[in-house]
């Protein structure tokens, strides 16, 4: 049997308005005000399985299998809809398409997606759970958002105590 990749939008282009987020799974580039392109948001593809820490700067997508910590420093992490994550994690913004099971921490917010499902602790400074999503754990609404989502350290430490 013979598989080929579904063709790949024109990433030269974009029909959103300029400074709009990319959808998720969308390969497109959002364009700046001043009509410059900004930087495509790497992306975990569905056929890749990653076992260990995964570290990012900036925006990150994950449509694969992920068995190990993920840290996206004060970005925003998009578990994609094919996403399956055993996982700690700790972004600033954290948005479930996906399957996650493992703690997190997002400094601003995690949204949990219609057809999304998280297994594990959450503390952030604002959540939101789509109708038809499904989460088991505990919920700590964090107001210092100095503290949460900061370090890896932290994610399954008790509210409160911090990594030193």
């Amino acid at each position: 049997m013979l598989l080929s990749k579904p063709p790949q939008p024109d990433v030269t282009s974009s029909s959103q308005t300029p400074g709009s987020p990319s959808a998720p799974g969308s390969a497109g580039v959002t364009t700046r005000p001043s009509g410059l392109p900004e930087r495509r948001t790497p992306w975990l593809g569905a056929g890749i399985h990653v076992e260990g820490k995964i570290f990012s700067d900036g925006d990150l997508q994950i449509d694969g299998t992920v068995d190990g910590p993920v840290s996206v420093e004060g970005k925003k992490l998009t578990v994609g809809p094919t996403a399956q994550l055993k996982s700690e994690i700790v972004a600033r913004e954290v948005v479930v398409y996906g399957n996650v099971q493992g703690n997190m921490r997002a400094a601003d917010r995690v949204e949990i997606r219609k057809d999304g499902s998280v297994n594990g602790n959450i503390t952030t400074g604002r959540i939101m759970i789509e109708e038809g999503a499904h989460f088991k754990g505990k919920i700590e609404i964090n107001r210092d958002k100095a503290s949460a989502g900061t370090d890896l350290e932290s994610v399954g430490a008790p509210a409160g105590a911090r990594a030193t």
